[in-house]
């Protein structure tokens, strides 16, 4: 298993990184500050020190029905009409029909 920040373990239990950091100090683990690392059995350790009742308040949170989350607004823009387009106009009209030249002798 990987390291655990001390931060993230006293989020899960519902207390400040403070009271962690000195329980796991009292617990004889060698730790500093809430962004030291600290391995699987000091983890354990801390979970059976910290009173029940912080993990009890968070486990209703957790039972209760998510809600369906919605689909973000998307703006669209407003519908521009194009301008009309011009009637065509009438062909012009084709000149007379010119009669072929003769063929050269």
């Amino acid at each position: 298993m990987s390291k655990l920040r001390v931060h993230e373990l006293a989020k899960e239990l519902g207390i400040t990184s403070k009271e962690a950091v000195t329980k796991l100090q009292e617990l004889g683990e060698f730790v500093k500050s809430a962004s030291s690392t600290i391995e699987a059995p000091a983890a354990r350790k801390l979970r059976e020190a910290v009173p029940a009742p912080a993990a009890v308040a968070e486990a209703p949170a957790k039972k209760a029905p998510a809600k369906k989350a919605e689909a973000p607004q998307v703006a669209v823009a407003p519908v521009v009409e194009a301008p009309p387009t011009p009637a065509p106009r009438p062909a012009a009209p084709t000149p007379a029909a010119v009669p072929p030249r003769p063929a050269p002798a």
